[in-house]
C-alpha cells in the first residue's frame, strides 16, 4: 500500500490515504466529506559526483 496526500477543495484540510497504487479511488475529506484531490509535491533530488550520467559511465 502506497500513501497519497489529498488536499479537500472546500476547506483545504491535508490529509494523507493509503491505497494500491493501481487504484484511483473517489477521497472524501474526514473534516467537512467533500471530494479531495491529490497532491502532487516535487521532490528535491540532486545527483552529484561521478557514475550519474551516461558519460560517466563508459569506458576510457
Amino acid at each position: 500500500m502506497a500513501r497519497y496526500d489529498y488536499k479537500c477543495a472546500s476547506c483545504g484540510n491535508v490529509f494523507e490515504v493509503k491505497h494500491p497504487m493501481g487504484e484511483t479511488p473517489v477521497v472524501k475529506c474526514p473534516k467537512c466529506g467533500h471530494t479531495a484531490n491529490q497532491v502532487f509535491e516535487p521532490y528535491g533530488i540532486e545527483l552529484k559526483g561521478s557514475g550519474f550520467y551516461n558519460t560517466d559511465m563508459k569506458d576510457k
